[in-house]
C-alpha cells in the first residue's frame, strides 16, 4: 500500500495529514515539504515574526513529536515531477515516493516584477520563514522603506516597519489600498489608519525602476518621475499559484490547479487544496482560488474525509483577517460583484454588508469582531435577505441570535 502523499507542508497539507490519521486512515501518510524545516504557520511572517525577539519555534504548526506519534513521514526537499502512469512523486536527488492518492498543496509564490533594478541588494520579498527572518534583520538597520504593493502583505509589512520607527512609503498602482479584495469604505479606513501612523501612501502610481548605487538599492523611481528614497525595498504585489508541478504532469491548470467541487483534479487519484487550487462549479461555470488559512485548513480536512469515504461536495464559507497595528480587519467571503452595500457602525468600528439581488453575500468588519463572528455563523447556516436584516436594523448579531435560538427550539 503506497498510501497518501501530500506535496506541500503548509496549513493545507499538514491539516489533511492530521485529519487522515484522526479519521483512522491505516496506510502510509507522507508530507513532502520544499523547506528543510518543521512545518510552520504562515500568517505571522508578515506580522509577529517581524518583531524583535519573535521565536520561530513558537509558530510551528505541530511539534515534531506530533508527526512521529501519528506515523506521518516528513520529507524535506522539493518534489520535481509527478509520474501519473507509475503513480510516483519524484523528489530532488532522485528519490521517488509512490502514492495511492496524491494531494497537491503547493501553495502560492510571490508575483515577480519585471522591473529594472529589482535584483539589487536591499530588495526583498516575503514568502518563507527564512525570508521573514532576513527581512526582520534588514528592518533593524533600515531608515527608509518602500513597499511595492498596497495589498494585505504590503500593508502588514508597512505596519511592522512603522512600529520600529522606519520611514515608510507604500506604492500602489490602483487608486486605493486593498482594492482587489475590499470595498471603498474599508480601503478608506485602512488608508486613514496608516496615514495616521505616518505611512506615506502613493496611490495610482507604479514603480518605473529601483535605483541604486554600488549594487545596492537607494530608492524607487515612480512612473510620474518621483524618487522615493529607500535603503530597503519590499515587493508585495500579490502571489501566483504554484501549479508548475501539476501542469508538467498534464493536469488541467489555469492560474492554479483546476479542481471540481470534490477538490479532485482532472486525474481522479490526485486532489489539490489550499492556495494552489481553483475550485470550479460545473453548474454555474464559476471558478475561484482563495488565499487564506481558513480555506487551506477546511480544504485539508475535507479532502481527508473524502479519501476516507465522504461523498458530499466541499462547502465552507471563507473568511480572512489582517492585523495592522491597532487595526483589525476581518472578512467573511469576498465582496466581488454586488449591487448594494450598507455600512453599519461608526468611524472607528464598523462593518460593510454587501448584497447582490437582495441577498447578503459578504461582510467586511473593521475593529468589529462581534459582527464578524455573527456573519460567519449566519452565512454558514443560510443566506440572509436584506429584508430580514432590515427587520433587525442590519444588526447581524441580533439576527444570528434569532436564527440560533430558532434552531435550538426545533432541536
Amino acid at each position: 500500500m503506497s498510501g497518501v502523499v501530500l506535496v506541500g507542508a503548509g496549513h493545507a497539507g499538514v491539516e489533511a495529514a492530521a485529519a487522515l490519521r484522526a479519521g483512522g486512515y491505516p496506510g502510509p501518510v507522507t508530507v513532502v515539504g520544499a523547506e528543510g524545516r518543521t512545518p510552520y504557520e504562515r500568517p505571522p511572517l508578515s506580522k509577529e515574526m517581524l518583531d524583535d525577539g519573535a521565536d520561530p519555534a513558537a509558530f510551528s504548526l505541530r511539534p515534531e513529536a506530533f508527526f512521529d506519534d501519528r506515523r506521518i513521514s516528513l520529507i524535506a526537499g522539493p518534489a520535481v515531477a509527478v509520474d501519473r502512469a507509475r503513480r510516483v512523486v519524484e523528489l530532488a536527488g532522485g528519490r521517488c515516493v509512490g502514492y495511492d492518492h496524491l494531494v497537491l498543496a503547493t501553495g502560492a509564490t510571490p508575483r515577480r516584477l519585471d522591473l529594472p533594478g529589482v535584483a539589487l541588494h536591499g530588495v526583498a520579498e516575503l514568502r518563507t520563514l527564512d525570508d521573514a527572518l532576513a527581512l526582520r534583520s534588514s528592518l533593524a538597520g533600515a531608515k527608509r522603506l518602500v513597499v511595492l504593493g498596497g495589498g494585505f502583505i504590503g500593508m502588514e509589512i508597512a505596519s511592522a516597519a512603522r512600529k520600529r520607527g522606519v520611514d515608510v512609503s507604500v506604492l500602489e498602482v490602483n487608486d486605493r489600498v486593498l482594492s482587489r479584495v475590499v470595498t471603498p469604505p474599508v480601503s478608506d479606513a485602512v488608508a486613514a489608519h496608516h496615514r495616521a501612523e505616518g505611512v506615506r501612501l502613493c496611490l495610482g502610481e507604479r514603480a518605473a525602476r529601483v535605483v541604486g548605487r554600488d549594487g545596492r538599492a537607494t530608492g524607487v523611481m515612480t512612473d510620474r518621475g518621483t524618487l522615493l528614497p529607500a535603503d530597503l525595498v519590499v515587493l508585495g504585489v500579490g502571489a501566483t499559484a504554484e501549479d508548475g508541478l501539476a501542469a508538467a504532469a498534464g493536469l488541467a491548470t489555469d492560474n492554479g490547479v483546476l479542481v471540481d467541487p470534490w477538490l479532485t483534479t482532472s486525474d481522479p487519484r490526485i486532489s489539490a487544496i489550499g492556495d494552489c487550487a481553483v475550485v470550479r462549479d460545473p453548474a454555474t461555470g464559476t471558478a475561484r482560488r482563495l488565499e487564506s488559512i481558513q480555506n487551506a485548513t477546511d480544504q485539508g480536512r475535507y479532502v481527508a474525509s473524502r479519501i476516507l469515504g465522504e461523498t458530499r461536495r466541499y462547502h465552507a464559507v471563507p473568511w480572512f483577517w489582517s492585523n495592522q497595528g491597532s487595526l483589525k480587519l476581518q472578512l467573511v467571503d469576498v465582496a466581488g460583484e454586488h449591487d448594494r452595500r450598507v455600512v453599519s457602525g461608526g468611524a472607528a468600528r464598523f462593518s460593510v454588508l454587501c448584497f447582490r439581488n437582495g441577498l447578503l453575500t459578504a461582510v467586511e468588519s473593521v475593529n468589529d469582531p462581534g459582527t464578524h463572528l455573527a456573519a460567519r455563523r449566519l452565512l454558514d447556516r443560510m443566506t440572509p435577505t436584506e429584508s430580514e436584516l432590515l427587520d433587525v436594523d442590519y444588526n447581524l448579531r441580533a439576527l444570528a441570535r434569532r436564527v440560533i435560538a430558532g434552531e435550538s427550539a426545533v432541536a
